[in-house]
C-alpha cells in the first residue's frame, strides 16, 4: 500500500519513525582511529590495520558505535590528517608529531604505551668509555634513521644541548634502523644512534659499546579530537587504560603486541616539546 493511500495520521506516524532510523542511522556514524607506527621500520600497512582491528572492536563496543582503522604510512600523510582533525582518534608512534598536534590544539593526550614511555636512544660506538667531552664528536660521522624519525628527533635535542648544531657533526641518514651498526662496524661513521631495543642489544653482545644516552620520552601515543565530546574521549580513554584488566582486552592486546596503555602526563608533554624543540 502506497503512503498516500494511508489515513492522515499513520502515515504522519510513518513519516516519523522513516525520520527517527534516519536519525538513528546518522548519529551511529563510524569513528576513525589513525595509526602511524613509524618510519624507520619494514612493515606494511595491511599488518599494521590488522594488529588494530581488535583494539578498534573493544573500543566500538565501549563507544556504542562503528571504529573502523586507517593506516597511515608517512609523517606527512599524518600531519595533514591531523592537522584538518580528518580522524576521531589516532595511535602515532613519533612524539614529535603527537605533540605537534597537541601544541596546534587539534588532539589532547588520551593514553601512552606501557613499555614505551621512557624510549631512549642510544650512541653506538666503539670506545670502551662514554663521551666526557662533547667537544671531541665535533667534525665527526654519526648516522642515524630517517631524519623525520623520533629518533632522530631525539638525536638532534642530544646534539643541540651539548652545544652542537647544525653542520658541527657529519650527519648520515639511513632508512632502517636496523642498517645503523653496519655504518659503525665498517668505519663509515664513528656513531650510530638508535633506539631500537634489538639493534641496541645485538650490538652489545657483540662487543660493541654505548657511548651515550637520551633522556626518556613516551612514544606511542593515543591522541583524541578537540572534536569529540568530553563524554566520547572519557569512555575511549577509559576503555584504553582498562584494557589489560578484561580477558577481551587482553585478547586485543596480544594481537597488537602491546601490553596495555597508561594515562600520559601533561607536565612531560611540555617540557619535552621545548627539548624536541616543538
Amino acid at each position: 500500500m502506497e503512503s498516500r493511500t494511508l489515513p492522515p495520521s499513520l502515515r504522519r506516524a510513518v513519516h516519523g519513525l522513516a525520520a527517527l532510523l534516519l536519525t538513528a542511522g546518522t548519529s551511529a556514524h563510524a569513528l576513525v582511529i589513525a595509526v602511524s607506527e613509524g618510519v624507520s621500520y619494514e612493515v606494511s600497512d595491511s599488518q599494521i590495520a590488522a594488529r588494530f582491528e581488535p583494539i578498534a572492536e573493544v573500543l566500538s563496543k565501549a563507544l556504542k558505535q562503528p571504529v573502523t582503522v586507517k593506516v597511515l604510512n608517512s609523517y606527512n600523510s599524518a600531519r595533514e590528517a591531523l592537522k584538518q582533525q580528518q580522524v576521531d582518534l589516532a595511535f602515532v608512534h613519533p612524539s614529535h608529531v603527537a605533540l605537534e598536534a597537541i601544541k596546534g590544539g587539534h588532539y589532547q593526550a588520551c593514553a601512552w604505551t606501557t613499555g614505551y614511555t621512557d624510549y631512549k636512544v642510544s650512541f653506538l660506538c666503539k670506545e670502551a668509555q662514554p663521551i666526557s667531552n662533547w667537544k671531541t664528536v665535533a667534525g665527526k660521522q654519526l648516522v642515524m634513521p630517517d631524519a623525520d624519525s623520533i629518533t632522530s628527533v631525539i638525536t638532534r635535542a642530544m646534539l643541540r644541548e651539548q652545544g652542537l648544531q647544525g653542520t658541527a657533526v657529519k650527519i648520515t641518514n639511513t632508512r632502517f634502523q636496523e642498517a645503523v651498526p653496519f655504518y659503525v662496524q665498517n668505519g663509515f661513521a664513528a656513531y650510530g644512534a638508535t633506539a631500537a631495543a634489538g639493534v641496541i642489544k645485538t650490538w652489545k653482545d657483540g662487543g660493541g659499546k654505548v657511548c651515550a644516552e637520551s633522556r626518556g620520552v613516551p612514544i606511542k601515543q593515543w591522541l583524541a579530537s578537540r572534536k569529540l565530546d568530553a563524554a566520547t574521549v572519557g569512555a575511549a580513554r577509559e576503555a584504553l587504560l582498562g584494557l589489560a584488566q578484561s580477558d577481551a582486552g587482553k585478547r586485543a592486546l596480544s594481537t597488537s603486541s602491546y601490553t596495555g596503555f597508561v594515562a600520559p602526563s601533561n607536565d612531560v608533554e611540555a617540557s619535552l616539546m621545548t627539548w624536541l624543540g616543538i
